[in-house]
């Protein structure tokens, strides 16, 4: 293969801010396209192994919409268009998989349901959307693990015995913050009491695997009270806990807002927070997988071992299914359309929900990933774990070793003292993870940077 061009350090290197941006999945949503002509599936997952797929199953479904949030949902649902919804995800999974083909098995390793709030379906929609996963597209979801995401309102008792009984490993609720202050600048109308509630429900569904989010760097916050909503979440001794620094992006809610969270100093105190959070969790008994990620010690890694787009499935052979769910193989990234405005969010999903089965034999959004892409992508997948990537495993995939593809990328992390010196193992210092959203950024190529800059926000 051709070996990488180099790149100058791109400015987010020479700027700087360390929040450049979050990199759960390279290349990012906005820097595909229309393709020249629609991909069949059938072609594309011929050259792609099917013994250790993924499966992503995306609802585009909120009973709220948070200020900070950029995912592809939509609040509420008028009646009727959750059942439409579920079956366009059931044509959908039926067209895939019959995209695969019948010469090889289909073994799945992985499953997940995220959104949107995967919750906000009822009890026996939920069950329904179990179906579609096994019966449809073929997964034994009792057989793998299985992560949901659910928000303290939709974590009902009903809802989470169905989850609980269908398999699922690890159920992740995005709380926040416990501070009610705080929720509220974030625009995240919850009371603690009901937070509170719903983690004790998720107790008593005996799901192995609780994850708790909470972000920091919202307007208002302090140290002290960063600490208090640590220990909060501490309390339930989730097996799990997501520490995410605060992005206020456009089209938000928070982004709607003038001036909101861009005084002076913002960057310092989202780092002084990270560092106090990071080391208040290791001291009480956590490791730290990722920038965002901290684990308890002694909790099983299976299914839950990489900081990728919470409960979904990173890795070449995923499978989405929903209107906002990507797909890989090696050779192609494809999904629907995204906007994160609510108009075109909805039309989006009305427009999926109208689509025949055949239609889903096709991709029609995407894009190629050649040598250079997928270097880039192994690079960023590993490199951002606490554990590091073996250089020896680039090696034998690529032909080529990370310093040779990456010189000028590499040297300067080396100089700014985020990498560890050591010729086996390419490994961010605590330092250098805590800059993992400008060290992701800066591993972008320069046709993403282009293609990410040229997107049309909507």
């Amino acid at each position: 293969m051709t070996p990488t061009t180099p790149l100058a350090p791109p400015a987010s290197l020479n700027g700087f801010t360390p929040y450049e941006s979050y990199v759960y999945a390279y290349p990012h949503k906005t820097a595909y396209r229309a393709l020249p002509e629609p991909a069949e599936l059938s072609r594309e997952w011929a050259r792609q192994p099917k013994d250790a797929l993924s499966l992503y199953l995306h609802i585009p479904f909120c009973e709220v919409r948070c200020g900070f949030c950029n995912l592809f949902t939509r609040i509420g649902a008028p009646e009727g268009l959750t059942t439409a919804y579920l079956d366009a995800l059931e044509r959908q999974a039926k067209a895939v998989r019959g995209a695969l083909g019948e010469e090889e098995p289909l073994r799945f390793t992985a499953a997940a349901f995220g959104g949107g709030t995967p919750t906000f379906l009822t009890a026996s929609e939920l069950e329904r959307l179990c179906d579609i996963a096994e019966k449809a597209a073929g997964a034994d979801l009792r057989a793998v693990p299985l992560s949901v995401e659910a928000s303290p309102a939709t974590a009902t008792a009903d809802r989470l015995a169905v989850l609980a009984d269908r398999g699922t490993t690890r159920l992740s609720l995005g709380v926040q913050s416990f501070v009610s202050e705080e929720a509220r600048s974030a625009v995240r109308p919850q009371k603690r009491a009901d937070v509170e509630t719903a983690l004790a429900r998720v107790r008593d569904a005996a799901i192995p695997v609780l994850n708790i989010d909470l972000i920091y760097g919202i307007d208002g916050q302090t140290e002290a009270s960063w600490r208090r909503s640590l220990d909060a979440a501490l309390a339930w001794r989730p097996e799990e806990l997501y520490l995410y620094p605060l992005y206020v992006r456009p089209l938000t809610g928070l982004g709607r807002r003038p001036g909101e969270s861009t005084a002076a100093g913002w960057d310092e105190q989202r780092l002084r927070l990270y560092r106090a959070g990071r080391d208040h969790l290791l001291a009480s008994g956590y490791e730290q997988v990722s920038m965002r990620m901290f684990r308890r010690a002694g909790t099983p890694g299976e299914g839950a071992d990489q900081d990728v787009e919470p409960g979904a499935c990173q890795t070449d052979g995923m499978i989405g299914l929903g209107c906002g769910a990507r797909s890989y193989t090696a050779g192609l990234h494809y999904s629907f359309d995204y906007a994160v405005g609510m108009s075109e969010i909805r039309g989006i999903i009305d427009d999926y929900v109208s689509r025949p089965e055949e239609d889903f034999a096709r991709a029609g959004i995407g894009r190629r990933i050649d040598g250079d892409e997928a270097r880039r992508r192994h690079l960023l997948q590993s490199l951002l774990q606490a554990r590091g990537m073996p250089v020896g495993e680039y090696r034998e995939r690529f032909g080529s070793g990370p310093w040779e593809d990456f010189p000028v990328e590499l040297a300067a992390f080396a100089e700014r003292g985020w990498l560890e010196d050591d010729a086996e193992l390419l490994r961010l210092t605590p330092e250098g993870l805590a800059h993992s959203d400008a060290a992701g950024p800066a591993l972008f190529s320069a046709d993403v940077r282009a293609a990410m800059a040229a997107y049309e926000r909507k």
